[in-house]
Formats: structure tokens, sequence, C-alpha cells
């Protein structure tokens, strides 16, 4: 998943360059940027993540989990030759959009796999704890990846990029990636070893999964309220970051490698803080309230990107630290909340169908972004786009504050789901 993070965002702090297509031999703009990102999440939305989410309960982990690796591989593998190979820019953003789509649909699945294997491993112990520690580690390869590619791209004035300049991120990205599929086998070996010992397999055999559980699932208005919280909120910071270089720079005045340094502090502040307040939803439980909390985090955040005074890098260091908190208590309660929602036998397909919500507006909220800032640009200038952008980014925030408390208000009245419980 570190793999799978660097190579997700390993063109947001120099998303820049796409702002003016002469600047790349490459020649793609902020549209075409935006269209690229976007394609993440397109097989994922049109059902692709839901029916892997059934085969991943059918299947098991580790058919499930390893073909999808191999996709994402795949994927990778395939941006990075549409970047490479020469072609003129309509056609290479048409085969890296096809990459990410793979890209996309692997990692979601993976990602799913690996939370689902947590679930299964810490069903009786410190679950807040474990999935942190996992996010921790994922999101430091995001972290690598706003830091290094600046220096791997280096800012130049009117210097023209070429696709071996470009593509510097790609490759370090791919090599990654084959180093992650070595560690999926480890893990494959290790979770087989796991059913073995715990009769996990003779277990889910005695109450198979059916096709009718998808519907239970879907019925069940806490699946629902855990979803639009998650689409968002991850797509008020998911969206931001892929954009942080093309917001923060002309909004604080800072060079590229300044804004990767400044966005950077959102997933070094999850690698501490990540593991650290799953500990806190273990022992003192309150998960729904702590929801509440990150979520007015994020909104606090957006509105000083949004409203404070440009040219002033204290601000844009400020906002960091607000959404940086708030990146780490959402994940902390949310994903440890949904092994309480629904029975075992449909976890797989239930987080599956919470990741489909959250790339729908993915899919929509980074294609917007991507819009927002072309259209400014070519219009009124720069300096017009990153606040417009920041606009989305507040009213993605102030709905996921309302439906946080929503949910919070479920708790209340359904304390046996035990939402707000502590483990301890």
């Amino acid at each position: 998943m570190f793999a799978s993070y660097f190579f997700d965002d390993m063109f947001s702090t120099i998303s820049y360059l796409f702002e003016d297509p002469s600047r790349t031999a490459l020649g793609w703009d902020a549209a075409g940027y935006g269209l690229y990102t976007s394609g993440y999440s397109l097989l994922c939305v049109f059902g692709g993540l839901v029916v892997c989410g059934i085969l991943l309960d059918k299947w098991g982990v580790r058919v499930t989990g390893s073909i999808f690796v191999g996709m994402m591989a795949g994927g990778a593998l395939l941006v990075l030759y549409a970047i490479t190979a020469g072609f003129p820019p309509a056609k290479s953003l048409r085969l890296a959009y096809a990459g990410c789509m793979f890209f996309g649909l692997g990692s979601e699945i993976a990602g799913t796999a690996v939370t689902r294997s947590i679930a299964k491993w810490f069903k009786d112990g410190p679950m807040a704890l474990a999935m942190g520690l996992q996010l921790a580690i994922a999101r430091l390869g995001t972290a690598v990846a706003l830091v290094l590619s600046p220096r791997l791209v280096v800012e130049n004035a009117g210097h023209v990029y070429s696709l071996a300049e470009t593509a510097r991120p790609a490759v370090f990205g791919v090599g990654l990636m084959a180093a992650g599929l070595i560690l999926w086998a480890v893990f494959v070996a290790l979770d087989a070893r796991y059913d073995k010992v715990h009769g996990a397999a003779q277990v889910a055999a005695e109450d198979p999964f059916k096709l009718a559980d998808v519907w239970g699932v879907l019925k069940n208005k806490n699946f629902w309220m855990l979803g639009l919280l998650c689409v968002l909120f991850y797509s008020s910071i998911i969206a931001f970051k892929k954009f942080a270089g093309a917001i923060l720079i002309p909004r604080f005045g800072i060079p590229a490698a300044t804004a990767g340094w400044m966005v950077s502090m959102l997933p070094f502040s999850t690698v501490v803080f990540a593991p650290l307040f799953g500990l806190l939803v273990d022992k003192k439980g309150k998960g729904t309230r702590w929801m509440i909390l990150g979520s007015i985090l994020a909104l606090i955040a957006h509105l000083l990107l949004a409203f404070a005074p440009a040219g002033v890098p204290f601000y844009g260091y400020l906002s960091m630290v607000f959404l940086g908190f708030g990146y780490s208590l959402v994940p902390a309660a949310l994903w440890p909340s949904v092994p309480k929602i629904v029975p075992d036998k449909v976890l797989g397909t239930t987080y599956s169908l919470i990741y489909w919500v959250q790339n729908l507006g993915l899919l929509s909220f980074k294609w917007l972004a991507g819009a927002i800032l072309g259209s400014a640009a070519a219009a009124a200038g720069t300096a017009a786009g990153p606040v417009r952008v920041e606009i989305m980014f507040v009213l993605l925030c102030i709905a996921a504050v309302a439906i946080a408390l929503l949910f919070a208000r479920t708790s209340d009245r359904h304390p046996e789901l035990g939402l707000d419980r502590s483990h301890s």
C-alpha cells in the first residue's frame, strides 16, 4: 500500500507543470491532468469495485487480492509507458487514463483486502490501532511522493521538461510496486498460516456468503451514513492533494519545493497520529465524536486556504496542521466502525461498497477541481482558481460535519451497536 499511495500522488506537488501545456513535452494541460487523475475511480465507480468486493467475500483475500495487486502493478506500468513513449498528447492521455483506471481498481481492491484481513486478524484485539498503523505506513508513501517528486523534477522557470524528466516519479513508483509484489507474496503466506492455525476458513464455510446478503448491506442506513461521510471527507483532502501545488504556490507565494514540504505535513502527521488516535479509539471509545471533530478541523483548514491573507505561508502551514489532525482522526474512528454495523461474512463487500461511494465522489471532484483551475487560469489568471476550488472543498466539509452529527445521533439511539464503546 506504500507503493500504491506513492504512485497515486506522484504528480501532486508538481501539478503546476500541467497548467501550461508548453512546459512539458508531454503536452498535458490542467484539465487533462484532472481527467487523468479521475481515471483512478472510473472502473471502481462503474461496477468494478462492487463486483470485486463480492468476489473478495466469495473467493477470499488471498485469491482475489493477488489478482488485483497484479492489476495495480500492470496499470502502473501502462501509465509509465504512456508518458514515456512519445505519443501525441491526446493519445498519451488516453493510454495513461486507461492505466490509471486499472491501477485504481487494483489499488482499491488491494486496500479492501488489507482492511478486511486486519478486521479478521484483530477482531478481538486492538483493531483501530492496527488499522491506524497500516494507514500510517501507506500514507508514508504519499509523504515520500510529495517531498521527493519536486526533487526528481526540479522547478526551473522557462524550462521545457522532457518526457524522461516528467516520468521520473513514475519510474521510481514502478520500482516500489515491484518491491510491493514481493511483500504481498509474504502476506499471502502469513494469512494462509493464520487460517490454518485459527480455523478461519472452516468458520467461514459454516455461514457462506450469498448474493442476497448484498441487499441487506444496501438497506442498512448506517452503511449509507458512513459511505457519505467517507466520500465527503476524503474528497476534500484527496482531491486537494492532487492539485496541492497549483493551489498552495499561487495562494502563498512559495516555490514548488516548499509547497511539497507544506502538503507533506498531511501524510507525515498521519504516520504519527493515526496509530495514536487508533489507540485512543480502542481505549476511550467515542468514535463518532472523533469523526465530528476531525470533520470540523478539515473545515477550518479549508476556510484558511480559501480566505486567509494571500502571500503569507504561515496560514498554509497552519491549515495543514488542522487538515493533518482531521485526516488522522476521522479514518481512525471510521474504518473500525464498519465491522460493528454488518456481519463478518459481508465485510469485504461492505468495505468495497463504501469505497465505491468514495470513488464516485473522487471521480467527480478531482475532475471538477481540474476544470475550475483550468477555466480560472484561462479567464482571470491563476490567483482566482485556488480560491474557487477551496470554496468547493469548504462546502464538502460542511456536509461532512452534518453527516458526522447524524451518525453520532444514531450511535446514541442504538448503543447495542457499540459504535462509541471502548475496547478496553
